[in-house]
Protein backbone atom coordinates (compact mmCIF):
# COMPACT_ATOMS: atom_id res chain seq x y z
CA UNK A 1 0.00 0.00 0.00
CA UNK A 2 1.58 3.26 -1.12
CA UNK A 3 0.51 6.60 0.31
CA UNK A 4 1.38 9.80 -1.49
CA UNK A 5 0.69 13.37 -0.51
CA UNK A 6 0.80 16.48 -2.59
CA UNK A 7 2.59 19.54 -1.20
CA UNK A 8 -0.58 21.19 0.14
CA UNK A 9 -1.73 18.03 1.90
CA UNK A 10 1.70 17.57 3.46
CA UNK A 11 1.81 21.20 4.63
CA UNK A 12 -1.66 20.86 6.19
CA UNK A 13 -0.66 17.62 7.88
CA UNK A 14 2.48 19.20 9.34
CA UNK A 15 0.56 22.29 10.50
CA UNK A 16 -1.99 20.08 12.19
CA UNK A 17 0.69 17.98 13.90
CA UNK A 18 2.58 21.04 15.15
CA UNK A 19 -0.61 22.69 16.42
CA UNK A 20 -1.60 19.51 18.24
CA UNK A 21 1.87 19.14 19.79
CA UNK A 22 1.84 22.77 20.97
CA UNK A 23 -1.62 22.35 22.47
CA UNK A 24 -0.61 19.20 24.31
CA UNK A 25 2.63 20.73 25.54
CA UNK A 26 1.29 24.19 26.36
CA UNK A 27 2.97 24.28 29.79
CA UNK A 28 6.34 23.33 28.30
CA UNK A 29 6.01 25.98 25.59
CA UNK A 30 5.07 28.59 28.20
CA UNK A 31 8.09 27.66 30.30
CA UNK A 32 10.46 27.84 27.32
CA UNK A 33 9.18 31.27 26.26
CA UNK A 34 9.31 32.54 29.83
CA UNK A 35 12.92 31.40 30.26
CA UNK A 36 13.89 32.98 26.94
CA UNK A 37 12.39 36.31 28.03
CA UNK A 38 14.18 36.11 31.38
CA UNK A 39 17.46 35.45 29.57
CA UNK A 40 16.90 38.50 27.35
CA UNK A 41 16.11 40.66 30.36
CA UNK A 42 19.20 39.43 32.18
CA UNK A 43 21.36 40.17 29.14
CA UNK A 44 19.98 43.70 28.93
CA UNK A 45 20.54 44.22 32.66
CA UNK A 46 24.16 43.09 32.32
CA UNK A 47 24.77 45.51 29.43
CA UNK A 48 23.11 48.31 31.36
CA UNK A 49 25.18 47.48 34.43
CA UNK A 50 28.39 47.62 32.42
CA UNK A 51 27.56 51.22 31.47
CA UNK A 52 26.79 52.51 34.96
CA UNK A 53 28.88 53.81 37.81
CA UNK A 54 30.63 51.24 40.00
CA UNK A 55 29.68 51.50 43.67
CA UNK A 56 30.82 49.75 46.82
CA UNK A 57 29.09 46.58 47.98
CA UNK A 58 28.29 48.26 51.29
CA UNK A 59 26.26 50.95 49.49
CA UNK A 60 24.11 48.30 47.82
CA UNK A 61 23.33 46.59 51.12
CA UNK A 62 22.59 49.93 52.79
CA UNK A 63 19.95 50.66 50.12
CA UNK A 64 18.48 47.16 50.46
CA UNK A 65 18.31 47.44 54.24
CA UNK A 66 16.61 50.85 54.04
CA UNK A 67 13.92 49.41 51.76
CA UNK A 68 13.25 46.40 54.02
Amino acid sequence: METSFNQDQLRDLIKSAVAEALEEQRDLLHQVVEEALEDLALGRAIVEGENTEIIERKEVFNVLEDEA
